[in-house]
């Protein structure tokens, strides 16, 4: 019988849930708007209903686990979810044991970020490899690395925050509050503000037409570029040239057989991709620079179907049955005791 599991991909904007099979197929597919700001609590709520609506679309088919990807920092062996910085009150949260006390499960909790290395790795761009760099270039950047067939962790599972190597003394000051962050000079974010800083409201420039006079995206750079825009050639050989210089940090750090790159800026991958060798081949040293940077092909199913392989792994036991849609909800016990009021923001 098919094996299949319950995953979710909880994002400060999004939660998203599926029941995926052992061979990484999306079977059903649901989601809905984050309450971020309503606590842990809240949330919980809307994971327990989502997993209503994705297992009625399936009667006939009973999940054996399920594999949560969230914003870190968190600690996937003792399934907490540490200080999210995308959702208001998660602090020191026990979601595995909460959403085990309801569902009666096996859960697996990972890192957003790791989980999508780890689809990318067992089902997409990184199928064969040993190790193995997976780099997301969004809003933010992040990523995860296979080292030697295993998702590398480190204490409490807080290894490779990609986006923040400081890899220039200059620029904008990252969220986090230093300056020089990987992800301050090179994510989807510096690129729009770039070109927004570049051009202005109704300066007949193809960019700012393209975003309605308002603020620039990444999205918009890429897509100018692609009708051969000198201004976003221009803006994306900057790009690519920066994140040639964060992909040589990674490939002397972990070494991996290839290094992929998804995000929604890797909808310009081939745009970027020459310039990016090119900065590689100029900076790294010479065993590292045949290591293949390639596109990811999961797009933004890559975190829940790595979230269900955290079940198809072996982490955990066969569940002893279904998972049943109705119960008692389990919302409330998201917030561990004495910590009520970090629910309120």
């Amino acid at each position: 019988m098919k094996k299949v599991a319950l995953a979710f991909d909880l994002g400060g904007t999004e939660l998203r849930a599926a029941l995926i099979d052992d061979e990484g197929s999306l079977l059903t597919f649901s989601s809905l708007s984050t309450d971020a700001a309503g606590g842990p609590a809240a949330v919980i709520r809307q994971i327990e209903q989502l997993a209503e609506t994705v297992l009625a679309e399936t009667p006939g088919l009973s999940p054996i686990g399920i594999g949560i990807g969230a914003p870190g920092p968190l600690d996937p062996d003792a399934g907490v979810v540490i200080a999210a910085p995308t959702l208001v009150g998660w602090h020191e949260v026990p979601l595995a044991d909460i959403l085990h006390g309801h569902f009666r499960l096996p859960v697996r909790l990972e890192n957003d970020a790791n989980a999508a290395a780890l689809g990318e790795w067992r089902y997409g761009a990184g199928r064969g490899a040993e190790s193995m760099v997976f780099v997301t270039v969004s809003t933010g950047i992040g990523g995860g690395v296979i080292a030697d067939g295993r998702i590398l962790h480190g204490r409490r599972g807080l290894a490779a925050e990609i986006g923040h190597m400081t890899i220039t003394s200059e620029g904008e000051r990252c969220f986090c509050g230093v300056v020089g962050c990987f992800e301050a000079v090179a994510s989807g974010t510096a690129l729009g503000r770039r070109a927004t800083a570049g051009t202005r409201p109704s300066d007949g420039s193809l960019m700012r037409a393209l975003a309605a006079d308002a603020d620039v995206t990444g999205r918009h750079v890429v897509e100018a570029a692609r009708t051969g825009d000198a201004d976003a050639l221009a803006l994306l050989a900057t790009e690519a040239r920066w994140l040639g210089i964060g992909f040589t940090n990674l490939l002397h750090l972990y070494s991996p057989d290839m290094l992929v790159m998804g995000g929604g800026i890797s909808h310009g991958f081939d745009l970027l991709h020459d310039q990016m060798a090119a900065t590689i081949r100029e900076r790294a040293m010479p065993a590292y620079r045949n290591v293949p940077i390639v596109a990811a092909q999961l797009g933004r199913h890559a975190g829940l179907i790595g979230a269900a392989s955290l079940i198809f792994g072996g982490y955990g036991k066969t569940a002893p049955g279904p998972i049943s849609p109705k119960g008692t909800s389990n919302a409330d016990r998201a917030i561990p005791d004495g910590k009520k009021e970090a629910s309120n923001g």
